[in-house]
């Protein structure tokens, strides 16, 4: 018989749907083989030699010579970087000034690279890039929230194959993030204690749908998984911020990252996946309830009627049996 089961940190109720449940291996079949490229694109704005192709660079590293990551200005930016912020009320109509940032994180120079392929320290220059970005946006007093992303394919919504994430800085907190930010304030309020702290040790007790673990983070798909394959990577220690990483995690973090990536990558295909960083706003980096983490989802199902009718999700993986498939996988 099916399951409705409740994700206990965003309250959204999602079918585990039992009977049309697919084996793990079976996502894998439809899966085409990616695509040869070369490391070295000409025509790819992207790859050393075409610098020029893109806005002048505001971060490199190393700061001289051949570069390993490299940080520019979105080109078709979603927000100007440029103008002053001002609130706008008509009746029922409000509007904002759309400044803010938006940036593309370059992560590699090698045009065919994945992350899940990259070496732990090269993941780990990326995502000590990722930081350094964070802390200066967020000091921009624009800007109220940070989210920091990947598309990988086009099913994830990318348009370019070199290896690349972005930052978007926002003027102000989006509704999702609010709402879960609301969720576990209620929670905290409740039961004096932070609900994804309490997650992560009924994950780790269970032990059922962990996929990878070390000294700082936990890699699990949760009971409510909303998708397939979706998976979760929560620090160890309690902090809102993503901004509040220090000492070791950092280098914890590429590893866990790219190990799960690297599972995901060999065990479904190379399936196109988006994964984003979860991270308090501004106003919230200190509080008490919230809990930073990233969320990989694998696009590996598609959207239909009764999810874009309801906003409820049918998922057809049983995430024990999902978490149990990528325990298995070899990771070099």
């Amino acid at each position: 018989m099916p399951e409705i089961r409740q994700n206990i940190i965003t309250r959204q109720w999602v079918i585990i749907a039992n009977e049309r449940a697919q084996r793990p291996d079976e996502f894998r079949a439809g899966a085409k083989p990616p695509a040869a490229l070369p490391a070295h694109d000409p025509a790819c704005p992207f790859c050393p030699g075409n610098e020029a192709e893109t806005p002048p660079e505001i971060h490199r590293f190393p700061a001289a010579g051949q570069w390993q990551v490299r940080v520019v200005p979105n080109k078709y930016a979603a927000l100007a970087a440029e103008g002053e912020l001002v609130r706008t009320t008509a009746g029922l109509k409000r509007t904002i000034t759309g400044v803010g940032i938006h940036e593309v994180i370059v992560e590699s120079p090698v045009h065919k690279a994945t992350l899940a392929r990259l070496g732990d320290a090269e993941v780990e220059r990326v995502l000590e890039t990722f930081l350094r970005r964070y802390h200066q946006v967020l000091a921009d007093p624009r800007v109220e929230a940070i989210t920091l992303f990947k598309n990988h394919g086009v099913a994830a919504g990318t348009s370019l194959v070199h290896p690349h994430s972005q930052l978007i800085g926002t003027p102000i907190i989006p509704g999702e993030v609010r709402e879960r930010l609301e969720t576990a304030l209620r929670f905290y309020d409740d039961n004096g204690h932070c609900i994804f702290c309490l997650t992560l040790a009924d994950e780790q007790r269970d032990a059922a749908r962990v996929v990878d673990e070390n000294e700082h983070f936990l890699a699990f798909i949760p009971f409510g998984a909303l998708s397939p394959f979706h998976l979760w990577i929560f620090p160890k220690r309690h902090c809102a911020s993503f901004g509040c990483v220090e000492g070791g995690e950092l280098p914890s973090l590429a590893r866990i990252l790219r190990r799960v990536l690297r599972k995901l990558g060999d065990g479904l295909g190379d399936p196109d996946y988006n994964f984003a960083i979860r991270t308090a706003p501004k106003e919230s980096e200190q509080v008490r309830y919230y809990h930073w983490y990233v969320s990989v989802v694998p696009r590996v199902s598609k959207l239909a009627g009764f999810e874009l009718g309801s906003g409820m999700f049918i998922n057809t993986a049983l995430p024990e049996e999902s978490a149990a498939f990528l325990r298995e996988i070899e990771v070099p």
